[in-house]
């Protein structure tokens, strides 16, 4: 759950601030599914709740848009992942405080138990709110094309371990996509990339480049696809996690570049929205668009 607070005027250190609080369902994985439902996909969201009131509502809402739950686990005790953001009248982040204790109990073993479920689905998609280890055991396990998303700079270090994974059922990570910092991290935009052993584990490489675009690569085949034009963009929140949503959505059938222009349709669509997640994606359709 997201907790986003913005103040009405400049921001005082150490005093109570006029402004407003929303809260609303978040999470990389989480947005990502939920975009993936509003484009018609069947989707089984595979994660661990807390029993708190937050973990109550968040089922709720992933159950009114059809999401299947049955492979996630309500933990007693726990809190639900949590997010509280504070900002400034510009909309730019002061600060924040994540809470996200309850994704450690996603152990190896905790996985293992729903594999054989997992491998029966048409693609998995995680993000690095994982922890390294179980990351390391769902790149060796999985079987259907697997889409990772780095999330941040910081997380996306628990990638190196999983790349590096021995893989029973692929040679490659179907898709990885990421940001331009995430991608320095890994060695896999700069200098050495040819001789980074991390790139040649990765299929299909999505770089996104914010007002740029993205820059997809596969094998030898290198593009850089400029970004939409927006007008009026309300909210880059959530941007990201509607492209992924849209390439996974494309399919792992049509080519890198088709999927990533219809992720871009999807990131424009976002951005038009104050929320994370505009319900408005439900009116686009691949095959229109491609």
């Amino acid at each position: 759950m997201d907790i986003t607070a913005a103040s009405a005027g400049p921001f005082v250190a150490g005093d109570s601030n006029p402004g407003t609080v929303r809260t609303a369902p978040g999470g990389v994985g989480r947005n990502i599914a939920h975009n993936l439902c509003l484009l018609g996909d069947e989707v089984s969201l595979v994660t661990v709740f807390g029993n708190d009131d937050f973990g109550k509502m968040l089922k709720s809402h992933c159950r009114s848009l059809g999401m299947d739950l049955s492979l996630s686990q309500t933990v007693s005790g726990a809190r639900n992942a949590c997010f509280v953001s504070v900002g400034g009248p510009d909309g730019e982040l002061l600060g924040g405080v994540a809470d996200m204790a309850v994704t450690g109990l996603m152990t190896p073993e905790w996985l293992e138990e729903r594999m054989d479920r997992i491998n029966g689905f048409d693609a998995v998609v995680a993000d690095t709110n994982l922890p390294a280890e179980t990351l390391s055991s769902l790149v060796a396990c999985c079987e259907p094309p697997l889409y990772l998303d780095a999330v941040s700079s910081a997380k996306a270090s628990r990638l190196r371990q999983a790349l590096l994974a021995p893989m029973l059922h692929s040679d490659r990570i179907f898709a990885l996509k990421c940001n331009r910092l995430e991608a320095e991290s890994l060695g896999l935009w700069g200098p050495g990339v040819s001789d980074s052993a991390y790139a040649s584990r990765v299929q299909r490489l999505y770089i996104s480049l914010g007002s740029n675009g993205v820059l997809v690569r596969e094998d030898d085949f290198v593009q850089q696809m400029p970004s939409l034009p927006v007008t009026g963009i309300v909210n880059t929140t959530g941007a990201g996690d509607a492209m992924c949503a849209g390439i996974v959505h494309a399919g792992p059938d049509v080519d890198a570049a088709s999927a990533a222009r219809f992720g871009l349709e999807c990131a424009r669509c976002s951005m038009m929205s104050p929320e994370a997640v505009n319900e408005d994606i439900r009116k686009l359709k691949y095959e229109q668009i491609s």
